[in-house]
């Protein structure tokens, strides 16, 4: 294959590349969906119940820990 043929279809193909981020992004450079909804439940009621209903789960869920003795130093 000639080197001229290989750099047409590289460029050829960089261009299909171009104009498919074209049409996904519709033109624009938004940003990432997560960015987008950042924040958007601050100050909600239900939010915060959740919140702090799921931070009881997770803590009940954890293993409680043991009582520790403490240990006399060989020294002493």
């Amino acid at each position: 294959m000639a080197t001229s043929s290989v750099e047409q279809r590289l460029k050829q193909l960089e261009a299909e590349v171009a104009a498919l981020k074209q049409k996904v992004n519709g033109g624009k450079d938004d940003p990432p969906w997560w960015q987008q909804i950042s924040g958007a439940f601050a100050g909600d009621p239900a939010f915060l119940e959740a919140m702090e209903l799921g931070r009881k789960w997770r803590e009940s869920t954890r293993p409680k820990r043991k009582a520790t003795k403490k240990r006399k130093h060989a020294d002493s």
